[in-house]
């Protein structure tokens, strides 16, 4: 287990190279230049993985599944593979799963109906081993051509006809040439009006003080940082470091002034390494990419098993560190440098041997980051968590009598990691909950998580009081005041959430738990709920009841979203005004509901995309709208989908959210007037 991190260093890219570890796709075409060319796809499957079948049966793991947009030639029959799959009881399930194994290779015929044709590839699926399941597959463009002097001029103009007729019958009408196809297939009959899809940035600038709200969001995760910085400092992995780094700066420096300057440069270059990771996570993805990366619900399940090693680590099941080679590399720089540079190295080589300890809080750090969608955002936490990890060792160094009054090393550290051992447990629900919504288990809803959450709490409490005994513990003969107080408080927070068993709202944790529609058995009547989870279908309920329409744009995997709902929402004012003066729209942009049909939309920069999920078009709808790519975003529209009040980002400020929705309510009534 000693070289686990290894694996685990960069948090983020694991999921990337997780799902590319199952299965490794090749896409050729073959027979090209024939009457008969074909698109071969290829998967081999890993060692210990399982590819599920297109006919897997439901209730099952997700089937393979392919989509083949082809220009000049038709697609002949169903892709058919080169073997038969397996299949076996799955009692979890309760189902005859059907897989494969080792290497499958699948053969789509096409026919050409011109001398040059194309054909676009998009290939999706699920492969599970005995650990987890991850979502696979690949894309590719294939182009082909057709020599044949069998070539019909009158099936192409046919095979023509039939696209132009299959893109009038998805949408009523186009946008314009600057605009992207309006999704209007997929209503269940209801008409919807082109300019609903309209952007609207323009519009909303006029209200907007998205500035404003920015640095807000900064100084959130700024401030989160710090305080993860300041827990960070007392692990074992750091506090011993304190005073034998500050010693060895004032002995090896005859002046004071110069202990002290370089002490600062060594915080210096702390601050500087944390940053530069930050920007590098921002670089990799890009701002969009780590929202979507955040509230995938893969990348949550992965993060949920990450905290739960962090958290059986910090208990003494097993130690976490990083592989020897890199902290021996950056000891020899500092032996074999001199000056600055040799500074430098000693703060690198901090960095790494305290990563054990400091690597689930800089992980859940880079998590909050990128639900904000924020560019600088991931380096400002790290500046905010790298700032208070360097501070002490600058003001040791400038006063040094202070080293005398710092507590001694000993079992209080370990305390300190298996109360972070806890807390990481308890965290790590948060992220199983959000892929158990987006793909709607239901194993994980609020009553469930509560009570997982009581027994967590009411036992880190008897660990406090010394009860409870991990293996690098000491035995705790007396309990002390500091501790008996924490238990106290454990105590009592467990008890503050047994309401919640029977619907109470819990706001505190209002960011973690599922949200109350989740439970099956509720008391509590305060919240608000949503009229439709559909844009156009709350659209035309607007016009047959003449309201405006409250736009949520939410998501399964949100924190904010839970906390502006238990915070803001069941203020009765604020529900009052909600159900009586507007309908109520709520989008969940994670949604993995399927659409009947997927949607080709071009992206501002011309990207070309599939909206292959509700969630999918939700999350356009809010780019290519609002130019907007954060949740919660709430914003209020009129009959024809125009702004009227400045749209609201999170902030649990009850009295500014009324004045949004009297600013919505008051603009609407005038312009009903006019």
């Amino acid at each position: 287990m000693k070289r686990l991190l290894f694996s685990l260093s960069l948090l983020l890219t694991c999921v990337c190279a997780f799902a590319a570890d199952a299965v490794n796709w090749t896409v050729d075409l073959i027979d090209d230049n024939t009457d008969h060319p074909a698109v071969k796809i290829t998967a081999k499957v890993n060692p210990g993985y399982h590819l599920y079948s297109v006919d897997n049966p439901a209730g099952g793991s997700m089937p393979l599944k392919f989509y083949f947009d082809v220009k000049g030639c038709k697609a002949v029959g169903s892709p058919s593979a080169n073997k038969s799959y397996k299949k076996e009881m799955d009692d979890v399930f309760d189902v005859e799963q059907h897989f494969y194994e080792g290497t499958v290779v699948f053969t789509q015929k096409l026919k050409p109906t011109s001398k040059d044709f194309s054909v676009n590839v998009e290939v999706q699926g699920q492969a599970c081993n005995d650990t987890g399941c991850v979502q696979v597959g690949t894309a590719k463009l294939l182009k082909g051509t057709f020599s044949s002097a069998k070539e019909d001029p009158n099936e192409a103009a046919e095979e023509q006809k039939e696209e132009v007729n299959a893109l009038v019958e998805m949408t009523d009408s186009l946008q314009s040439a600057e605009g992207p196809l309006m999704p209007a297939a997929n209503l269940s009959g209801v008409e919807a009006n082109q300019s609903w899809w309209d952007n609207v940035e323009a519009e909303l600038r006029v209200f907007e003080e998205a500035p404003e709200q920015q640095g807000r969001s900064l100084l959130y995760i700024f401030i989160a940082g710090f305080i993860g910085g300041l827990i960070a400092l007392v692990t074992p992995c750091v506090w011993p470091m304190i005073p034998m780094t500050v010693s060895f700066f004032l002995k090896q420096n005859k002046s004071r002034s110069k202990s002290v300057g370089t002490a600062a440069i060594y915080g210096g270059s702390i601050i500087v390494i944390y940053v530069v990771l930050g920007l590098a996570v921002t670089i990799i993805f890009g701002a969009s990419a780590l929202n979507e990366l955040a509230t995938s619900a893969l990348f949550n399940i992965i993060f949920f098993l990450l905290l739960v090693v962090f958290a059986i680590s910090f208990m003494g099941g097993f130690e976490l560190t990083l592989p020897a080679s890199w902290t021996n590399k950056m000891d020899s720089k500092v032996d074999t440098t001199t000056g600055l540079l040799s500074v430098f190295f000693m703060a690198f080589t901090l960095v790494l041997v305290s990563f054990s300890c400091t690597g689930p809080i800089i992980g859940t750090l880079l998590v909050e980051a990128a639900a904000t969608s924020n560019f600088i955002s991931p380096a400002v936490g790290m500046f905010g968590f790298a700032l208070a990890l360097a501070l002490p060792f600058t003001l040791f160094a400038m006063f040094p009598t202070m080293l005398k009054a710092m507590p001694k090393s000993g079992g209080w550290m370990n305390t300190v990691k298996v109360v972070l051992g806890f807390l990481e447990l308890a965290l790590a629900l948060k992220f199983l909950s959000v892929a158990d919504l987006a793909y709607g288990w239901r194993i994980l809803d609020r009553e469930v998580f509560v009570s997982l959450w009581i027994v967590i709490f009411f036992l880190l409490g008897v660990y406090l009081l010394g009860k409870l005994r991990f293996p690098h513990d000491d035995e705790v003969e007396k309990c002390g005041v500091g501790r008996f107080m924490l238990a106290c408080i454990s105590f009592a927070f467990a008890v503050y959430m047994l309401p919640g068993l029977w619907g109470a709202p819990l706001k505190s944790i209002s960011a973690f738990s599922p949200p109350i529609s989740t439970q099956d058995f509720s008391l509590y009547e305060g919240d608000v709920h949503a009229e439709v989870d559909d844009f156009e279908e709350g659209m035309k309920l607007a016009q047959q009841l003449n309201k405006p329409v409250l736009l949520d744009f939410s998501g399964y995997g949100c924190v904010n979203c839970r906390k502006m709902e238990a915070a803001v929402w069941t203020d009765p004012d604020v529900k009052s005004s909600i159900d009586n003066d507007f309908i109520l729209v709520t989008l969940m942009v994670d949604e993995k509901k399927e659409l009947p049909e997927p949607i080709k939309i071009t992206e501002k920069d011309g990207t070309q995309r599939t909206l292959r999920t509700y969630g999918d078009k939700w999350s356009y709808l809010q780019r290519s709208k609002f130019g907007a790519n954060a949740q919660p975003f709430h914003v209020i529209v009129d009959q024809n989908a125009k702004p009227l009040a400045p749209s609201f980002a999170y902030k649990e400020d009850i009295p500014g959210y009324k004045a949004f929705l009297e600013m919505g309510k008051s603009n609407y009534e005038k312009g009903n007037k006019k």
